[in-house]
């Protein structure tokens, strides 16, 4: 970077008669230098200023304590990141230098990005998490059920932490009928996580406890990155007692939380869950023993009441027997009295019929005489009714003589028909030569057409009726 820029064609750099350039090519003069002075490097410094643009561009400003530089990544790159950036956070970026020919501003493009410090383990935590949740370690279908009343708490933590004081009250305070075993190991340090999936392990081989209490107090994410290891995640898995974990405060998750059965946020939670106040449960005890004495008070009282009952249906076997007999005297009384009543209507109802048989009994001397009277008047109707007949036989005769056709013929008329033996009403129905049949009173003629007179009106008609 110290040595001089070589001065462009038609231009002296240290010539009075230099000639006068643009800004515009004085900053591009200046970009192409420093893009080709600066290889890609890495910068590390906090993010600062974070602006998302609606194009997808991020703008932000990496600061340390003395310095700060704008620095921008282009839509292309920020979709690629994979994480997304936030004020305060340590990065380190890999980054071109150059200038923003607009405004001449000297700013970084940024081509890619990782947590720094902290960061990195975060990376770690999440890549850990990411490969146990694939295995399924994290799956909620293989999380144990917590015990209801266990007897003994097994805790593992270190003996001078705060997290095991806490515990110890919380227990004492809440359920004192719980005893406690203590499976000491270092929370913090080289080798700490070791321990801790060791202690987990002893404890699950002992099997001397109903459940487990895996925790430590709050810190930085380096003091509880012993919690964070694959190894205790491993070992609460295969812990066979169920696991509470409780790290750090709330708001600290740890990859020993996602294997745990149980999570807690605070170990005072976790002692919590571990087992059901005391107090809590007397009071349900209480409860549970009024409504049973009720229950029962009342249970008592009603098979009492059903059994007083019972007892008066209760009798002697003489009294029974005494009893069946009175009521078989008593049916027999009623029997005897039924029957009798029975017999009495019986007796009136045939006397009845009797009288009735007798008030309707036919007599043959007054039948006769009644026979007798009414003979001659049968024989005199019969007698006018046939005269009647005989009158009206005579008129319908008369009449039907008169619709005789025959009688009509007798009068000198004929009648002429077809070959056919169709009646012939019109002589211009006729042909000449046509062959017809003349029917007489007696007898009849066959004879045809010589001609037929159309000039003359024709007779009139003879109608059926008049036959």
């Amino acid at each position: 970077m110290s040595n001089p820029a070589p001065a462009r064609p038609g231009f002296a750099a240290d010539s009075p008669t230099s000639a006068v350039i643009p800004v515009s090519l004085l900053n591009r003069l200046a970009r192409e230098r420093l893009e080709s002075s600066f290889p890609l490097c890495w910068v590390a410094g906090e993010v600062s200023n974070l602006s998302h643009a609606p194009s997808g561009h991020v703008y932000f400003s990496l600061k340390d304590s003395a310095a700060q530089v704008r620095c921008v990544m282009f839509r292309s790159r920020a979709q690629v990141l994979g994480w997304r950036l936030e004020n305060g956070l340590q990065i380190e970026a890999r980054v071109l230098v150059t200038l923003y020919e607009a405004r001449g501003e000297f700013q970084l493009n940024v081509e890619a990005a990782r947590r720094g410090g902290v960061g990195r383990l975060y990376e770690q935590f999440l890549r850990l998490k990411e490969k146990l949740e694939r295995e399924g370690l994290f799956a909620s279908e293989i999380k144990r059920a917590l015990p209801a009343f266990p007897r003994r708490v097994g805790v593992v933590t270190s003996t001078q932490a705060a997290a095991l004081r806490d515990v110890l009250s919380t227990l004492a305070r809440r359920a004192p009928q719980v005893s406690i075993v203590l499976y000491p190991t270092p929370v913090q340090g080289e080798g700490a996580a070791a321990q801790i999936a060791a202690a987990i392990r002893c404890a699950g081989e002992r099997h001397e406890c109903d459940l487990l209490i895996v925790c430590r107090g709050g810190g930085s994410i380096e003091d509880l990155w012993a919690f964070n290891d694959e190894l205790v995640a491993r070992a609460i898995r295969a812990c066979g007692l169920p696991v509470i974990c409780g790290v750090g405060h709330e708001s600290d998750f740890s990859i020993a939380d996602f294997a745990a059965d149980q999570r807690a946020p605070t170990p005072t939670a976790a002692a919590e869950l571990a087992a059901p106040e005391r107090a809590a449960l007397l009071a349900r005890l209480a409860a549970s023993e009024t409504t049973l004495r009720r229950r029962v008070e009342q249970l008592l009282n009603q098979r009492s009441q059903q059994l007083d009952w019972l007892a008066r249906r209760l009798l002697h076997p003489a009294q029974a027997l005494a009893a069946q007999r009175e009521r078989l005297r008593n049916l027999q009384r009623r029997l005897a009295a039924g029957q009798r009543l029975v017999s009495a209507q019986a007796r009136g109802e045939l006397a009845s019929f009797g009288r009735r048989l007798l008030l309707n009994r036919p007599d043959p001397g007054r039948q006769a005489s009644r026979l007798a009277a009414l003979a001659p008047r049968l024989r005199s109707a019969w007698h006018e009714i046939r005269q009647h007949k005989a009158a009206d036989l005579d008129r319908l005769h008369h009449g039907l003589a008169h619709l005789n056709p025959q009688a009509v013929l007798a009068r000198g008329y004929s009648v002429v028909a077809d070959d056919q033996g169709q009646l012939i009403r019109d002589s211009q129905t006729l042909e000449p030569g046509q062959r017809i049949a003349v029917l007489f009173h007696r007898g009849r003629a066959d004879a045809a057409v010589l001609a037929v007179n159309q000039a003359e009106p024709p007779d009139p008609p003879l109608s059926r009726e008049g036959f």
